[in-house]
């Protein structure tokens, strides 16, 4: 049986998705871009500011679930342009331990939802 996810204080989904669903121990985040949840403003400012708000993003929907980083199995990163992999990495470095980083892959794609830089979807241990 599955568990539908919500919380306010990450971005309501832009389509047909949820948050996340809880399965079997395991929690699924949906993507998620650079938008703000209070406003709804998208932030592209810069790749840093971006990446730390799709950060939050995340850790709002882990919080609401109860758990954190910590708790993340896999993460799946999609940038517009592989030339800003060591920016992205900068500020997504700081959101996990070195030693207990979860596993990961990012990947250059031709285009991501409102044309945003990044998206990053995580699995996670509940």
């Amino acid at each position: 049986m599955k568990k539908i996810h919500y919380t306010s204080n990450a971005p309501n989904p832009v389509g047909p998705y949820s948050q996340a669903i809880e399965h079997n121990g395991v929690l699924y985040c949906s993507g998620q871009i650079a938008i703000r949840p209070e406003t709804g403003e998208l932030i592209t400012s810069s790749i840093e500011e971006e990446t730390k708000q799709v950060m939050e993003n995340i850790k709002a929907i882990l919080f609401g679930a109860g758990i954190s980083f910590e708790n993340v199995l896999k993460c799946s990163v999609f940038v517009s342009d592989m030339g800003n992999y060591a920016r992205i990495n900068g500020v997504y470095s700081t959101y996990f331990n070195e030693d207990t980083a979860p596993a990961r892959e990012l990947v250059e794609v031709a285009n991501l939802p409102k044309y945003v830089n990044v998206e990053i979807s995580v699995i996670a241990a509940l």
